[in-house]
């Protein structure tokens, strides 16, 4: 249900006259998304919050949190003088899961890789150009790191799944990638040096496994191996992440056996069956089209 807003209300103040054209297309957008992404942050926020937290004038908030009121995407909660986040948004995340959907043998094998390995387990898939968190198994005792969550797909030059990506790449794919994404240094072991990253990742492709030690978050290592389909191609990963200091070098091997055998169940599920069926993994990523080398 949209929401009239009346005259004497905050959110319908206008734009401050003179101030020039209005923000192109592109522009507008990304400051749309940027008022639903500081709303989200703080579970709810003022007008003014947004205007202080982003810099952005009043009334151009103003104008932008009436179309978001006006679509669905915020409610306007007059009484407190704040925004939350709209229904129509839920929608939105209920349709992202339908497309990177995790078939239930595929989420019986990351509970497993997790319940063997005691660390928690990750499975990523490879959708577009990016590598993204599509499931997680943790518990209390093996908690997954902090950002790995639904979703996340940054930093792939510093975590183990990333780097299986990057392993999987063309020369070029890899120059483009690192070209748009960049080596933001997250601790003091995060490679940034591209000399150093490129000999990592020959060893990666040589190996099959990839490993990371604090070079994401301090303290904790993650290691992870590809999923491949029926041509080979590397479509996808599990990884598990466990404090460094637990992991002594007969883990490191039963680690290892173990993401090669929970890697090897997995892509099982996404190459042809006898009937010629595809389970479901190439129809929602996009492919990438970095043939492994291992």
């Amino acid at each position: 249900m949209r929401t009239t807003v009346d005259s004497s209300d905050e959110l319908s103040q206008p734009d401050t006259p003179g101030r020039g054209p209005r923000e192109s297309g592109v522009a507008t957008v990304e400051k749309t998304l940027a008022i639903l992404e500081i709303v989200a942050e703080r579970s709810g926020a003022s007008a003014r919050e947004v205007s202080d937290a982003l810099g952005y004038p009043l009334p151009t908030v103003y104008r932008l949190m009436q179309a978001l009121v006006n679509s669905d995407y915020l409610v306007h909660l007059k009484g407190q003088h704040r925004f939350e986040l709209g229904y129509k948004l839920d929608r939105l995340g209920v349709s992202l899961h339908r497309q990177i959907g995790i078939p239930s043998l595929v989420r019986a094998e990351i509970s497993r890789l997790h319940s063997l390995a005691k660390t928690a387990a990750y499975f990523a898939v490879y959708r577009g150009a990016d590598v993204v968190v599509a499931f997680v198994v943790d518990s209390p005792e093996y908690p997954r790191l902090t950002p790995l969550t639904f979703g996340f797909h940054e930093a792939a030059h510093a975590t183990a799944f990333g780097k299986i990506m990057l392993a999987g790449m063309s020369s070029d794919q890899r120059n483009q990638y690192l070209a748009v994404h960049g080596m933001a240094p997250l601790t003091a072991t995060t490679a940034t040096d591209r000399v150093v990253l490129d000999s990592e990742l020959e060893q990666v492709a040589n190996s099959g496994v990839a490993w990371e030690l604090e070079e994401f978050v301090p303290g904790q290592t993650c290691a992870a191996v590809g999923v491949r389909n029926a041509s080979g191609m590397i479509v996808g990963s599990v990884a598990i992440s466990a404090p460094t200091a637990a992991l002594t070098p007969a883990r490191r091997r039963n680690i290892e056996h173990l993401l090669r055998d929970a890697a090897n169940q997995v892509s099982r599920y996404y190459r042809p069956s006898p009937d010629g069926y595809c389970r479901q993994l190439a129809s929602y990523q996009g492919v990438m089209t970095a043939r492994a080398r291992v």
